[in-house]
């Protein structure tokens, strides 16, 4: 039985640890990468005091494969975002940690080494937490599940072996709580293999029935960085992306913006559309776009403008939405007819400008007016 358990634990978490993986490539998840540093570096202590503290115990090699798997996971993730500087729970995370740390090296107290990571453990979880509050979709995977039966199978091995009840138990019961606590708010359904795997075009997606449309698309590395790629053929007209992300006034957007932090999308005269952490951040600006900016009264929608092929990078011009006058960037699109700089929607020539307003193409604040009246009046 102790060696069913142990087989049953090392699996789950093999699989969940696979399947975030799987899914953080395909751009279904979108991870706090805050979590996932403090994780990766609090896990190789946390497995490391628990093996000092219990060092007969054969679970400890389900804890050293997960430190591992973390670590992975966490360079894999920061491979596609760049650095920001914690926040204070984050920071405190770090901070405890490396206490652990310091007690361990400097007092050779292995269990109060233990003690103080795990106490870190569901501050840790609190950026997550809160990411998932905001937008359960961002880890709306089955990885959660299979870490929260992965944790209940070690429980019952640690059950079935001698130990101290406190160093025992206490890691275990913990990690088990928090990614139970994940997976009730992501949703029970991610568990269920119908709705985790899909079939489309004669093919099987991972998690198609979760997130469709991160399967219709890959992120790559361009000149620019990183780029939004079709990964399949799109019709003109067609929707593509949508853009999300929290309302900010004008006058609270950052005004010194460069690479990743430029990612702020005028949508009203006095608002703009900030960061989503999704793939509509990553889609470029181009002087001879494919694709277009379409507000809708059900959000703000990425529609092809002509017929887009398999592996042709997605982009739009970000002086269609622009109104104010403050604003400019080089640009290196390197299209033929490429502007040098990206100005506001006034910059364009007068004839672009109609063919945008035409297409509809631009938002209601850069409309002319008799277009607005002949659209309400209709």
């Amino acid at each position: 039985m102790v060696q069913t358990l142990f087989l049953v634990a090392l699996a789950a978490t093999f699989a969940g640890y696979a399947t975030y993986l799987a899914g953080l490539r395909r751009n279904l998840v979108e991870p706090n990468r805050a979590s996932w540093l403090i994780w990766s570096a609090a896990t190789a202590v946390e497995a490391s005091t628990y093996a000092a503290v219990n060092p007969d115990g054969i679970q400890r090699w389900v804890f050293l494969f997960a430190a591992f798997a973390c670590v992975a996971i966490t360079v894999a993730l920061w491979r596609r975002s760049a650095w920001s500087a914690p926040s204070r729970i984050e920071g405190f995370c770090i901070a405890a940690s490396l206490a652990a740390l310091i007690i361990w090296a400097l007092f050779r107290d292995a269990f109060w080494a233990h003690m103080l990571v795990v106490a870190a453990v569901p501050v840790s979880f609190w950026p997550t937490w809160a990411s998932v509050a905001a937008d359960r979709r961002r880890e709306w995977s089955p990885a959660w599940a299979l870490w929260t039966l992965g944790d209940l199978a070690t429980l019952m091995l640690a059950a079935r072996t001698p130990g101290s009840p406190v160093g025992e138990y206490a890691y275990i019961l913990v990690e088990l709580l928090c990614h139970a606590s994940m997976w009730f708010m992501v949703g029970l359904v991610t568990i269920n293999p119908l709705r985790s795997l899909g079939r489309r075009n004669g093919r099987f997606y991972l998690l198609d029935a979760v997130r469709t449309p991160a399967n219709l698309f890959k992120v790559t590395e361009t000149h620019l960085g990183k780029a939004v790629v079709a990964a399949q053929r799109f019709a003109e007209g067609e929707r593509l992306i949508e853009f999300t992300g929290r309302r900010f006034r004008a006058d609270r957007v950052p005004t010194l913006m460069r690479g990743a932090s430029d990612r702020f999308v005028q949508v009203t005269p006095d608002h703009f559309m900030g960061p989503s952490g999704r793939i509509d951040d990553l889609v470029n600006h181009s002087c001879a776009p494919n694709a277009g900016l379409r507000f809708a009264d059900n959000g703000v929608f990425l529609v092809a403008i002509r017929e887009i092929a398999a592996g042709e990078e997605i982009t739009w011009d970000y002086s269609t939405t622009l109104a104010q006058s403050n604003w400019h960037m080089i640009c290196q699109c390197r299209a033929p007819d490429c502007r040098r700089v990206i100005g506001n929607f006034a910059t364009l020539s007068a004839e672009r400008q109609e063919w945008f307003r035409a297409e509809n193409l631009v938002p209601p604040y850069l409309r002319r007016t008799d277009d607005i009246a002949n659209e309400r009046a209709a």
